[in-house]
């Protein structure tokens, strides 16, 4: 199976990445991507970009050296409320919008129910469109649950390559768990290789090879096509909330 778009890749601008925008798309081109989602770390992040460094992504082309760039973020989820580091009146100019947990911004240490209810009011909120490195083992969580509430909110979950490639020890644990419950559910999946330099871009060969194995069928893979891609994010424009904080209504308290 060729994968044409990778879901998560970071530039210089995350603070502790090392290549441009320009570098990346030169690098996917070369790799034959079509398209990258460009998703640096939320403002809480330590060397994090302010807010408004995402609201001025519209300035970008969607096009760059041939390769579709879609204006995104890694925003943090920041408490069991789901509430995210990034107000609305910077998430609304996003195509895609990524979130979970860092250990700078939401501790480890809380229960598996305090981290599901983190995430699933996340996913309520409307505003995320794809829950991160779920299977990290510094975060645990009721995998049935957070697949269930992703399925119920049309919420993408992720298969991070770098999580199986020596990231966040004891994920290859924790991930076939996931995807076999995603393939069970039939919920969208999205692979990210959570490039920090443009030579780890389009890099997802232990996510694909993890995600077949657990049975995902292709066509609910996200990163397939550019199309699919665009058509998830017209899908998800349409449960943004409209003027409304990204906490507001909590679905689990």
């Amino acid at each position: 199976m060729k994968l044409l778009v990778d879901m998560h890749v970071h530039t210089i601008a995350s603070g502790h990445a090392y290549s441009t925008i320009l570098e990346i798309a030169r690098a996917a081109r070369e790799k034959g991507l079509e398209g990258v989602a460009i998703t640096d770390h939320g403002p809480a992040m330590p060397g994090g970009p302010h807010g408004y460094h995402f609201s001025n992504m519209r300035r970008l082309p969607p096009v760059v050296e041939g390769v579709r760039i879609f204006r995104g973020v890694e925003a943090n989820i920041m408490d069991t409320g789901g509430r995210l580091d990034m107000e609305p009146r910077y998430l609304k100019h996003l195509e895609l919008i990524l979130a979970g947990f860092h250990v700078d911004c939401f501790p480890p240490g809380r229960s598996v129910a305090e981290n599901t209810r983190a995430l699933v009011n996340a996913m309520a909120s409307g505003w995320v469109d794809i829950i991160v490195h779920p299977g990290n083992p510094q975060f645990q969580i009721d995998a049935e649950a957070v697949v269930k509430a992703a399925k119920e909110y049309e919420v993408a979950l992720e298969i991070n390559n770098s999580s199986l490639t020596g990231s966040r020890q004891g994920s290859l644990e924790v991930c076939p768990q996931i995807a076999r419950l995603a393939g069970k559910m039939e919920i969208l999946v999205s692979l990210g290789s959570d490039s920090h330099w443009a030579g780890d871009v389009g890099e997802l060969e232990a996510a694909l090879s993890l995600v077949l194995e657990a049975g995902i069928k292709p066509e609910n893979i996200l990163n397939t096509s550019v199309a699919k891609v665009e058509e998830f994010i017209a899908r998800r424009q349409q449960v943004r909330p409209k003027g409304k904080r990204s906490t507001e209504k909590p679905a689990l308290v």
